[in-house]
């Protein structure tokens, strides 16, 4: 039985590796996330401050430092790049797959956590993040390894599975900051409530929670404040704060946004997951489930307590309330970006797997209406995939409709694309069909394999083959522009927009970190100084006014690129003395 074991934590590692390392160094790194964590990372190389988040060679206030930690030894093993930025959450992908695979066999059996393992892997939003740079991966695993293993401890109070909640949940802190410990503490105040506040606790365990989470996840904070820069820390809650007050960034949209989002990206395991979503669902158990061996219940009679019911599967409360905890919370706040409510993915998959199961065990009907949004969305997926494929053929269409004119200027790029590649979109179609069409007959786990093997093609293909495509009309000229510069002694300040792919792709050194854009434009500066704008109406006069000297280099694809000569020392000490002459 161990070995068996073994043999599939080793195949679900394989396949992890298999899904998740390809490709992550063969796409550039995209404004803003992307590159903002990246180039901390490097500046970490470059200065040799570990300890002090910067950007642009100064304090960056909104994030903690553990992620980025993970991404400069990336970067310090397989040197400045994407690949070295992206291969923590390749990593981390990996790992979350054994993870999901050991709990889930562990809370009911081997079925379920290759089930649960599957639904994750291949639902797509879960799939792309793997094989991004952002924070999000790591920061969601931690919360919910946190969530997990407070639910341990609720069935069998002890100071093993608090410690281990609150250490999870202090690197969740140290990832990416107090939401992660805000997720939890609503969570279980849902817990709390629907069980009527019948929960046994032990005031030694609680000692062990906030002495190991302080410790964990305020290590970073106290070292702060003890070393002087608790300005940092008052500049990273007002940040916070008003990340839930304001739509940060422009970063805005419509009240049902994470709901849209979650159906359509999350998907097949949204459309599964659906089945979950009645008042009989949770008191299903997989069939001969039996309880555990005793050790839980003589736990928790020792700690005083009496025994929890069994009606249910003790999980499933737990992830249908931190989802609906996730998705009420990041629906009230203002700031609407696609990762605030992917920690959703953990619940949501669990939910799909669940239901699944009892599927296969004839407790759910997989019904009509599941199969038809089943069927629409893979369509809808290739329709997607087949519409970018043409895309260059259809633009000049679709121009005069569009209203935004940095688009249409972006538009201009030319993409190379293989028309092979709707064929993933035709398999996808394919493996959709046949699978809802074999719920005629018995289902298996070879049967969500194969759907799996349909989505999993479809998402490598599209990551692979469209992202490059589509970053062509996106940053891509601006980023060439960027590359152009390295190793050139001069300044690069985008105008009129935010961008830290001038950090990050020029390979910027501290000595050129100005981004005093009044001084860039009229100051005596000592070396050139190149302007990068968009290509949207009004914004080159607006240049010219703000830098008279700056002079159009060339015009390409959503950006025009500028350039301050820096002053000869004669032409600028005749400036000075003018100056000078004015001042008396």
């Amino acid at each position: 039985m161990k070995r068996r074991i073994l043999l599939l934590n080793l195949l679900v590692a394989a396949l992890g590796a298999l899904l998740f390392l390809p490709g992550i160094g063969s796409v550039r790194l995209f404004d803003w996330d992307e590159i903002n964590f990246a180039e901390s990372a490097r500046e970490m190389l470059v200065t040799g401050d570990w300890f002090d988040v910067q950007i642009n060679f100064r304090p960056f206030w909104e994030k903690p430092p553990l992620f980025i930690w993970m991404q400069a030894l990336g970067m310090k093993l397989f040197g400045v790049g994407e690949f070295a930025a992206r291969f923590p959450n390749a990593v981390g992908g990996i790992v979350t797959l054994l993870v999901l695979f050991n709990i889930g066999r562990k809370e009911e059996d081997t079925r379920f956590g290759l089930l649960w393992t599957l639904m994750y892997g291949i639902s797509f939003l879960p799939f792309l993040y793997f094989k991004s740079g952002i924070i999000d991966p790591w920061f969601n695993l931690f919360i919910f390894l946190g969530i997990y293993f407070f639910s341990r401890y609720a069935r069998a109070p002890g100071v093993r599975p608090a410690a281990l909640s609150a250490l999870f949940l202090g690197l969740a802190v140290m990832t990416k900051g107090p939401v992660g410990f805000l997720i939890f503490v609503l969570t279980v105040a849902v817990w709390l409530v629907v069980r009527r506040f019948r929960f046994c606790f032990r005031w030694k365990d609680v000692a062990a929670f906030f002495a190991v989470f302080a410790l964990v996840g305020g290590s970073w904070f106290i070292v702060l404040a003890l070393s002087g820069h608790a300005d940092v820390i008052r500049d990273f809650i007002l940040y916070q704060i008003r990340l839930f007050q304001t739509k940060d960034a422009g970063h805005g949209g419509f009240f049902a946004y994470h709901f849209v989002l979650l159906f359509l990206g999350v998907a097949p395991a949204s459309i599964f997951a659906l089945s979950t979503f009645g008042r009989k669902a949770g008191r299903l158990r997989p069939a001969d489930f039996e309880n555990s061996s005793g050790v839980d219940d003589f736990l928790y009679q020792e700690a005083g307590c009496s025994l929890p019911a069994k009606t249910a599967p003790e999980l499933y409360p737990w992830m249908m309330i931190s989802f609906w905890v996730v998705l009420i919370l990041f629906t009230i706040v203002k700031t609407k970006i696609v990762h605030y409510s992917s920690f959703c993915y953990f619940p949501l998959t669990y939910l799909a797997a669940f239901a699944a199961a009892r599927m296969m065990d004839g407790q759910l009907k997989f019904r009509r209406i599941q199969r038809i949004l089943l069927i629409i969305l893979s369509c809808a997926y290739a329709l997607v995939l087949g519409t970018l494929v043409y895309f260059d053929r259809l633009k000049d269409a679709l121009i005069p409709y569009i209203q935004d004119p940095f688009a249409v200027s972006c538009m201009e790029a030319t993409s190379e694309w293989s028309e092979s590649v709707t064929l993933a979109g035709l398999l996808l179609v394919v493996t959709t069909v046949w699978f809802c069409t074999s719920f005629r007959r018995s289902l298996s786990i070879r049967s969500f394999g194969i759907l799996g093997a349909g989505y999993v093609v479809f998402s490598m293909v599209a990551i692979l083959c469209a992202v490059p495509q589509i970053e062509k009309y996106s940053q891509a000229s601006a980023v060439d522009f960027c590359i152009e510069r390295q190793g050139e002694d001069c300044y690069v300040q985008p105008a009129y927009f935010k961008s830290y792919a001038q950090y990050f792709y020029t390979d910027r050194q501290p000595q050129n970190s100005c981004d005093d854009f009044e001084w860039l434009c009229r100051g005596p500066i000592d070396k050139p100084c190149y302007f990068i704008v968009k290509d949207e109406p009004g914004n080159a006069e607006r240049l010219r006014d703000d830098a008279p000297e700056a002079q159009l280099l060339y015009r390409r694809t959503g950006f025009l690129f500028f350039v301050r000569q820096n002053q000869p020392e004669s032409q600028k000490l005749e400036n000075e003395q003018d100056q000078q002459a004015e001042v008396e």
